[in-house]
Formats: C-alpha cells, sequence, structure tokens
C-alpha cells in the first residue's frame, strides 16, 4: 500500500492579521507546496522523514501508536517531534480508526520550497494529513495550530481565493485573478522570520475598539485590489493597504524601514517583516534588490499557481 497527497503553499495579498477577525482576504496558491506519502509499518509505530527542496532530511524521528493516543497533553515546547504528535493527536481524535486498521506506517514528506520560505510547510502537512485520514483539514488546523484557515484553502485550491470567516466557519470564494501587469510583480524574500504570535498580540494591543472600523476599509481596499484593470491602480489600492496597516500596527511600512529609495511599492505579506513581501515595480527590479543583499526573487508567474 502506498498512498500519495499534495497540498499548495500560500501567499496572503491583503487581510494579513484582520482576517484572524472575519475580514475578508486575497490570497493566492503557489507553485510550490509539499507531498506526503504513506506506505505499510510495523511495530505499531509510525517512522517519519521530512526532506527539504535540496533532498536533504531536515527531520526523522519515530512515534509509537500510544505516544499519539495518549490523553494527558503533549508538552508544551515548539519541539517538531511535539508539534507531529500534537497534529496526530488531534487527527486521532476525528479519525480514531487510522491507529486499528494498520500494524504501523512510513511516512515521508517532500518540500519543493526551502522550509524557511513560509510558503505554508505546517498548513500543507495538516491538509495532507486531513487529505490522508479523510478528516475536515479546517477543524484540524483548528484544533491544532490555530488560525484563519486562509493557508488550509490555499492548500485546497488551484486559483486565487477571496477568504473570510463568518461565525468561526470558513467561507472560501474563488476569483478570477490574473493581472494583465502580472509581468510587474515579483516577490523578495527578507530571510527573517517572524513570530506570527508576537505579532498578532501586538495587532491585538494596538486595535483596541476599531476592529469593525478596520475590517470595513480593509474589504473595501480588497475588493479595489481585485478590480484593479491596471498597474496603477493596483498600485494604489496595494499602497493603501500597506499604510492603513502600518497605522493599525503601529509599525514603519517595510518600504520605509528596508527600500526607503526604490522607485515603486513595497507590500508586507503575512506576519510583518518576514518571509515574502510583494513588489511592484515598472523595470525589473533584480538588481536594485541584489544590490540590497536580498538574492531571492520571484517573478509572479513563477510563484503563483
Amino acid at each position: 500500500m502506498k498512498k500519495e497527497f499534495y497540498s499548495n503553499g500560500k501567499l496572503l495579498i491583503t487581510g494579513e492579521y484582520l482576517v484572524l477577525d472575519g475580514a475578508k482576504a486575497l490570497a493566492v496558491p503557489t507553485k510550490f507546496g509539499q507531498n506526503l506519502i504513506v506506505t505499510e509499518g510495523v511495530n505499531q509505530e509510525i517512522k517519519w522523514t521530512s526532506f527539504d527542496s535540496d533532498g536533504s532530511v531536515w527531520y526523522e524521528d519515530t512515534f509509537l501508536f500510544k505516544d499519539i493516543s495518549r490523553k494527558d497533553k503533549v508538552e508544551k515546547t515548539t519541539s517538531v517531534r511535539n508539534t507531529l504528535i500534537t497534529i496526530l493527536r488531534e487527527a486521532s481524535e476525528l479519525n480514531p480508526d487510522f491507529m486499528n486498521q494498520s500494524e504501523g506506517y512510513h511516512i515521508t514528506t517532500e518540500l519543493s520550497f526551502p522550509k524557511n520560505w513560509g510558503l505554508g510547510t505546517s498548513s500543507t502537512l495538516i491538509n495532507n494529513i486531513a487529505q490522508w485520514l479523510q478528516i475536515d483539514a479546517f477543524v484540524l488546523l483548528k484544533n491544532s495550530f490555530g488560525g484563519s484557515g486562509y493557508d488550509i484553502a490555499c492548500a485546497q485550491n488551484n486559483c486565487p481565493i477571496l477568504y473570510h470567516l463568518e461565525n468561526g466557519n470558513p467561507i472560501v470564494e474563488r476569483v478570477a485573478f490574473d493581472p494583465i501587469f502580472s509581468e510587474n510583480l515579483y516577490f523578495i524574500y527578507l530571510d527573517k522570520k517572524q513570530s506570527s504570535k508576537a505579532a498578532i498580540a501586538s495587532y491585538y494591543d494596538n486595535l483596541k475598539n476599531d476592529l469593525a472600523k478596520a475590517i470595513a476599509g480593509n474589504d473595501k481596499i480588497t475588493q479595489e485590489v481585485l478590480n484593479a484593470k491596471n498597474l496603477e491602480a493596483f498600485a494604489w489600492a496595494i499602497e493603501k493597504h500597506e499604510n492603513e496597516m502600518s497605522a493599525i500596527l503601529k509599525i514603519e511600512t517595510v518600504k520605509e524601514s528596508l527600500f526607503s529609495d526604490f522607485e515603486g511599492t513595497v507590500k508586507s505579506l503575512g506576519a510583518w517583516g518576514g518571509d515574502f513581501v510583494l513588489v511592484i515595480a515598472t523595470e525589473n527590479p533584480t538588481d536594485y534588490f541584489k544590490e540590497k543583499g536580498f538574492r531571492t526573487i520571484i517573478s509572479y508567474k513563477e510563484m503563483v499557481l
């Protein structure tokens, strides 16, 4: 028996932070993602091997079924082992048969992007496990990692989506977002991990009682981004979004802090200050960013599914 599953990576174009509270977010699945391969094992255990995009093993371990089925809480650390046990334990709550119907499993995961890129190492894993065990990936995410779920929606869809939460439930709308000016859009990797938990805590500290107003403003801008017919209108909406979030978070925009002399638009994606930024430029900006020390520059067509 061999089963193989695949999930897309993700990028959040609009709605960062606010998507947690019901704002509408434009998100795109990436051409990069993650495989999960399951074969039969033995000894009531799961042998786990995770490969990075360069073929190197970045994690390897063995979990006993009894480690997963134990009812006591997993130790509160951020180790990969404890994270995986948490996910598998929550998965077993949703489908308890998967450990009763086999003597064991060999599980291999394979990323097609470097795991430090922040394109969804965890969300693609959760969605793959959900596919394997035929359970709801959004519920598995909620019970293990938490989060808005837009990344799960990207994992499951092969086109851009408009995503929001309604009474805590995910609402996914496929949208026609294929800008004719895509040759002017680039993604630059900042190579700086940002703590999502710390960023979210700061977001809630700063937003206070203006949540409804912030969400309404975000939804209006998101629609403007979707409706943009030319590069100028798109850049204007993106800059407006960046400035609104800067005011909410009380943080400088990424352009102000890193690229103040750049003749174009730069927008943070996801947790501000880390992973990728979206760049809008009338001319290829590769030389500029390389001179600044940023060497991972990916065009829109190369990145977005």
